[in-house]
Parts: structure tokens; C-alpha cells; sequence
């Protein structure tokens, strides 16, 4: 078990079939940073709760919208045109890395929060990601929900 929820979120991307998983996930709406800390709740027993949900909802949701968002529209509205351009190219990469480490970010403040909530407290499936992907639930991927889930039990 990862102690970090960074590193969990390392070890999840690194698996097999998981970057795929994450990307259909992305490209359906999901919040994939939101999707690797419901995986590692989950595997730490922590009791999903309404107040618990919406907390990491309002440190997700602002961030992902003014910080990650924008980084990765960029990126992908250059892939084009970096082909053909190696300055842009290495700017390109160089939002790339920009957009990883808000990420990394956002996954620090989430698991800041996280700290206080008492984990193990049942050994159960908690159900983490189907109720942090409510919102988009109808239109996910629920086998991409599922290969997190088994992935995340395998960390």
C-alpha cells in the first residue's frame, strides 16, 4: 500500500491498461485526479459520507477548472502544429510537465484533507468512485471504474 496518495497515483498510472482507463474516464467528463484519490480511499477503508465527498469536490473542482483545464487545452490545441515546429514543440513539453505537477498539486491538497479521516474503518468496497463520478456516472465507463478499482487493490 502506497503511503502518498501522489505515489499511489503513480503506481495506479504505471499499470497496466490503467493510463487508458484514466484517459476514457478524462475524455467522459471524470475528474481522473478524483478518480485515483476515490481508488486509494478505497483501498485504505475510508468511509465515503456526503460531507467528505463534497470537501474534496471544492478543492477539486476550482483547481481543475482554473489551473489544469487551461494547461490542457493548451497542450492539446499545439499537438498539431508541434509536430512541424520544435520550439513550440519544447513549450509544449514544457506545459506538459506544468500540467503534471498541478496534478501533483491538486493530489497534495486532496490528501492534506484526507489526513484527518480515519482509514480501515471497514474492509468492504467503499464505493468511492461510483459516488465521486455521480454527477457523470450515467455516461462513464463503468469497466474503466472497475480496472481502477482492481488495479488499486493490487498497489
Amino acid at each position: 500500500m502506497c503511503a502518498d496518495l501522489w505515489s499511489f497515483a503513480l503506481s495506479m498510472y504505471a499499470r497496466p491498461g490503467i493510463e487508458a482507463a484514466c484517459l476514457r474516464l478524462q475524455a467522459q467528463g471524470a475528474d481522473v485526479c478524483l478518480m485515483l484519490c476515490g481508488a486509494w480511499l478505497e483501498q485504505r477503508g475510508v468511509i465515503p459520507t456526503a460531507e467528505r465527498l463534497q470537501a474534496l469536490r471544492q478543492i477539486a473542482g476550482p483547481w481543475q477548472t482554473q489551473v489544469i483545464e487551461p494547461l490542457r487545452q493548451l497542450r492539446v490545441q499545439w499537438r498539431t502544429n508541434a509536430q512541424q515546429d520544435k520550439p513550440l514543440a519544447a513549450l509544449r513539453e514544457r506545459i506538459k510537465s506544468m500540467e503534471l505537477e498541478a496534478e501533483r498539486h491538486l493530489l497534495m491538497r486532496l490528501e492534506e484533507l484526507i489526513e484527518t479521516w480515519s482509514s480501515g474503518e471497514r474492509a468492504d468496497q467503499q464505493h468511492w468512485l461510483e459516488r465521486l463520478a455521480a454527477e457523470d456516472a450515467a455516461n462513464l465507463d463503468h469497466d474503466a471504474l472497475q480496472q481502477l478499482r482492481v488495479a488499486a487493490t493490487g498497489t
